[in-house]
């Protein structure tokens, strides 16, 4: 990722409608599990630390990420912060009750994803839960994507299987964003394929509350059933 998108998102992350509404939508899922209280949760790919912010209702946290800067914020989140790639998660074996990964398994930087998710399921415990968001649809790639140095965006078949030849069960797996795929069709239609900048900016009040609340509307939905298209795929599994 582009050292500059860390600031972005820092910037950004607690008001922008995309990271509130799949804030909001990912903390829906984690009440529904069967988790200890307090758990023992590792955010593996904290980024900025807004993760762990909300992560902290349901135990203690603790951050992986491989960039400095993004270390240097997230530890203003968590005390238990460290440097580390996912594809070698330096925690002892059958550690934590959860682990949350959200959009990081496509990074150019991870190489091989099926290690990293193998390293996820090694650390969490008999019975834990991992939590996992990936963007799909390769053919929405934009700006953004470059911007964050995206490998690939995923389709639900082929995520489907690396979680599986990880040795994780799969329990549950939905598209998001359904209701903002359109507009994400016609941007991406209408986007200059030399632009460089990131496309993720705080859009006027209104609009911020109105996609904000499109995506809070989907995590009612996910209490009920599962999504067939969106911008995003989302993963619960155990082990």
């Amino acid at each position: 990722m582009e050292p500059g998108e860390y600031d972005n998102i820092a910037r950004l992350e607690a008001t922008h409608w995309w990271y509130v509404g799949m804030r909001r939508i990912a903390a829906r899922l984690v009440r529904r599990l069967a988790l200890p209280r307090p758990a023992r949760i590792l955010d593996a790919g904290c980024g900025a630390g807004g993760g762990l912010r909300w992560l902290s209702e349901f135990g203690a946290t603790t951050g992986i990420d491989w960039h400095p800067r993004a270390v240097d914020y997230a530890a203003h989140a968590s005390a238990r912060v460290a440097r580390a790639s996912v594809q070698a998660i330096p925690f002892p074996s059958e550690y934590f009750d959860l682990v949350t990964s959200f959009e990081v398994l496509y990074h150019l930087a991870v190489s091989d994803d099926v290690a990293a998710l193998r390293e996820m399921a090694r650390v969490l415990r008999p019975g834990g839960w991992l939590v996992v968001r990936v963007p799909a649809h390769n053919g929405l790639r934009g700006a953004h994507d470059r911007q964050v140095h995206t490998r690939q965006r995923y389709s639900a078949h082929e995520l489907r299987q690396k979680i599986q030849a990880a040795g994780l069960r799969l329990d549950r797996l939905t598209s998001v964003g359904l209701l903002l795929l359109p507009i994400a069709i016609v941007r991406r239609l209408i986007q200059s394929a030399q632009q460089l900048e990131t496309d993720v900016v705080l859009p006027s009040p209104w609009l911020n509350r109105c996609l904000t609340t499109l995506l809070t509307t989907e995590g009612t939905w996910l209490d009920y059933g599962s999504l067939p298209f969106g911008l995003s795929l989302l993963v619960v599994a155990h082990t």
